[in-house]
């Protein structure tokens, strides 16, 4: 056994948005690996029927809340503490998207990206920060963000502005907690293979999702996180490498990001429809 994969038998874990997609995958490939893992998402119902089709072992305990809820975030906490004694990481993964520009965007989508995707993170990060000062003993929070925190992407501003805060939030909070001995991560992927982009496929207004040449899969993030994020510690981890270069470019150069944008949508438009029709 290596000793990265030794480490995290020995971690106890939260990790939000555990029923879907790249948290349901970090859980599975955790408990693989024998950690100790509160898996956590809206409901009972939903983490129920994750772990009974991946096979999740006692080692992970589901707990149901509402990341947008700090004392759901006290409770989930607290439950970490009376099962384990503690918690040593606690990954934010719950997200929300709804493709949208910004004037045909809804009240209701605008108050829930920003509360899913900011304030749960925010509560997320003050309550694993609370109980790691207080427990002395260190500890790692991981936001996951998108390389829509690095760039921005019109057909989906909220969703792009709602990361930006999220890799905002992680990098001020690294600093302030660094005298803790806990690491703020924040990982930044490209598109990835989940119910999240299979909802963006019948929005044209979320083209430039789709311009990636290869789409990540839940497992390139999970392992990622698994093996490189949890064992380093690093401030911030964005991929495919390229495509992460190319989206700091558009930050530094907002005009020509702009022509790029325009440029790439039409390529976008077209694997959407591809996709569509099952291509």
């Amino acid at each position: 056994m290596t000793t990265a994969r030794a480490d995290l038998a020995a971690r106890r874990l939260l990790v939000t948005g555990a029923a879907s997609g790249i948290g349901r995958r970090v859980v599975g490939d955790l408990d693989a690996r024998g950690a100790r893992v509160l898996a956590a998402d809206l409901t009972r119902e939903a983490l129920d029927a994750a772990s009974s089709q991946d096979g999740w072992s006692e080692r992970v305990e589901p707990v149901a809340f509402d990341v947008r809820d700090p004392d759901g975030w006290d409770a989930a906490i607290a439950r970490g503490v009376d099962l384990w004694g503690g918690l040593d990481v606690v990954l934010n993964v719950a997200g929300w998207l709804r493709p949208s520009e910004v004037h045909e965007a809804s009240d209701d989508d605008i108050h829930r990206v920003f509360d899913v995707n900011v304030k749960g993170v925010t509560f997320g990060l003050r309550a694993a920060a609370r109980h790691m000062i207080e427990r002395g003993a260190g500890g790692h929070i991981v936001n996951i963000a998108s390389l829509a925190s690095l760039a921005p992407i019109p057909g989906i501003s909220l969703y792009s502005a709602s990361k930006y805060a999220v890799r905002a939030l992680s990098l001020a909070a690294a600093a302030e907690l660094r005298e803790h001995d806990i690491a703020v991560s924040v990982v930044c992927p490209d598109a990835v293979r989940t119910p999240m982009l299979d909802l963006q496929l019948d929005y044209p207004q979320a083209a430039l999702t789709f311009t990636a040449p290869r789409f990540l899969e839940a497992a390139d993030v999970s392992r990622v996180i698994l093996d490189r994020v949890l064992p380093r510690r690093p401030l911030l981890v964005a991929l495919p490498r390229r495509r992460a270069l190319l989206a700091r470019f558009a930050d530094l150069f907002p005009r020509a990001q702009q022509l790029i944008s325009s440029l790439l949508r039409r390529q976008g438009l077209k694997r959407q429809r591809a996709m569509r029709r099952g291509e």
